[in-house]
């Protein structure tokens, strides 16, 4: 039953960037997703140690894995199926306005599918910066992830060389976040395949994008000490 439900999960948000894709434009960002939870958060004053700002590989790490969250003091703020564009539009309201020490963010993989439109890297890597800057212009701790490893895109195999799209998005995440100061995570050397085709184990994905809970207890490690560090600088 829980493979089941695992796998009908990740069905549904694999075609969740098809419906935003149709969606209107009030709806385009998913603003209203987390705005009940975020509203009660800033009334109660609740501090925040980090939030998680992403897609679905972020909304279903905390689905999976809520005690890993809620011991820590994190936020999961990942909606499937969104691509940077969508994250920077409700970046304010699901990150700046809830005060966390640190926020860490995990993107991309979604423009590659082209989920809301063809993929430009200069635009994907702009948002990265946009969100940075943001974060960082009102006193919260910067970690800027890596893009998974992914060999191919399972819901759109018609897109070519995601490898080396991956490969160039993280190398320029990495060098702005040297030249600014901030965080660089890389979760892609820790999940990569060994078998050459640069995309995640078995062990580690479902379905060669999103990841397994195995997966996700090496990032919680990898995630858990850059925080630390952060915040102890």
């Amino acid at each position: 039953m829980k493979v089941f439900r695992f796998t009908l999960f990740v069905l549904i948000i694999s075609l969740a960037g098809e419906l935003y894709a149709q969606s209107n434009q009030e709806s385009w960002a998913m603003y209203n997703v987390y705005a009940d939870a975020n509203t009660k958060i800033r009334q109660d004053k609740t501090p925040v140690k980090a939030v998680f700002m992403g897609n679905s590989i972020t909304q279903m790490w905390y689905y999976m894995r809520q005690d890993f969250f809620q011991s820590n003091n994190y936020l999961g703020r990942g909606i499937g199926g969104q691509t940077t564009p969508q994250m920077l539009s409700r970046f304010r309201l699901d990150v700046v306005a809830l005060h966390p020490q640190v926020v860490v963010i995990n993107g991309g993989i979604n423009d590659i599918a082209t989920n809301t439109g063809t993929y430009d890297f200069e635009f994907t890597f702009g948002n990265f910066q946009s969100m940075a800057e943001i974060a960082a212009a009102n006193g919260i701790k910067v970690i800027l992830t890596s893009v998974l490893p992914a060999a191919e895109i399972p819901w759109r195999k018609e897109i070519s060389a995601v490898p080396a799209k991956v490969d160039q998005l993280n190398a320029a995440i990495k060098e702005y976040c040297q030249a600014k100061g901030f965080t660089y995570l890389d979760y892609y050397t820790h999940l990569v395949s060994n078998d050459g085709s640069k995309g995640l184990p078995k062990e580690y994905t479902s379905d060669g994008v999103h990841v397994t809970a195995q997966g996700y207890a090496v990032m919680e490690k990898l995630v858990k000490e850059a925080i630390d560090k952060a915040l102890a600088k």
